[in-house]
């Protein structure tokens, strides 16, 4: 039996944790494309802010046209499907490189560190940051994806943290 050095161990650890951020992804595309009607309906209410208490206080922030609503869902699908291509690609180049040097396991960090910057531009600033603070969505009494953002923030920004740390040899 082939046994793994730690180092293998941790270097097959960073990319196992990218195959999981990628399946995240995936799964996320899937349910966007098969029940599109329902997530916009989501995003639709959040952006029109019509189920936020105090939402005559905070009417100027409202988005109400459904032609937005579709380009912003849009844009959160797109953001979707560029971090999963990079955090698949970034799994595959870790995988790849297991047993090479420390230097080229490093340099094949880069489509997973891009991966993932750009998963917490999507779940910190988008849904945290402008859909909670700016839209409310904290306050609606139907559709608050915040601790939804916040559980997903939890896993990706360790993550980041670990596969940018250079601790292989």
């Amino acid at each position: 039996m082939n046994k793994f050095t730690t180092d293998q161990l941790i270097r097959f650890s960073k990319a196992t944790l990218m195959l999981f951020i990628s399946l995240l992804g995936l799964l996320m595309l899937y349910s966007n494309f098969t029940d599109y009607a329902t997530n916009y309906e989501a995003l639709g209410h959040v952006l029109s802010m019509d189920t936020t208490s105090d939402s005559e206080k905070y009417n100027y922030r409202a988005i109400t046209s459904p032609m937005l609503h579709h380009r912003i869902y849009w844009f959160v699908i797109s953001l979707e499907l560029v971090y999963t291509y990079f955090c698949l690609f970034g799994a595959y180049s870790l995988y790849r490189n297991i047993n090479t040097n420390a230097g080229a396991f490093h340099d094949a960090k880069k489509p997973a560190l891009i991966g993932l910057m750009i998963a917490t531009f999507l779940y910190f600033v988008c849904f945290q940051v402008i859909g909670v603070e700016w839209f409310n969505m904290d306050r609606s009494t139907r559709w608050d994806y915040k601790e939804w953002a916040q559980d997903i923030l939890d896993f990706i920004f360790p993550v980041l943290i670990y596969i940018s740390m250079r601790i292989e040899r």
